[in-house]
């Protein structure tokens, strides 16, 4: 679990969108668990996140849930093209959970 730094005194939605998406994108590598949502069984490389709030509300129990998709590299290891390992672009979508007292954050990976 993680905690949400310098939380809003106000949780509008509206207004935590791009909170949330600098947020998201200022944590360390390893924070989030994008080696749940690669397509290829490569490895993650999160030095450089990309995040979009696609969508943020309030759950009405002292929580805000916001579903963000995260663009990302996945290393590709032993793809047939020699002995290079061969980075591709990656997403995956992310439903987060944050609690309004604490400011701590539940992070999954969405699978449709």
């Amino acid at each position: 679990m993680l905690t949400f730094t310098d939380p809003p005194q106000d949780w509008d939605t509206a207004a935590l969108a791009p909170t949330l998406k600098r947020w998201l994108e200022a944590l360390a590598p390893g924070s989030l668990p994008l080696h749940k949502g690669v397509s290829q069984a490569g490895l993650v490389d999160d030095q450089a996140i990309t995040a979009m709030v696609l969508n943020c509300r309030d759950d009405s129990e002292g929580a805000v849930e916001a579903k963000v998709g995260v663009f990302f590299t996945e290393v590709v290891i032993n793809c047939g093209c020699g002995d290079e390992p061969m980075p591709v672009n990656a997403y995956c979508e992310l439903l987060i959970s944050i609690d309004k007292v604490s400011a701590e954050a539940t992070i999954v990976v969405v699978t449709d």
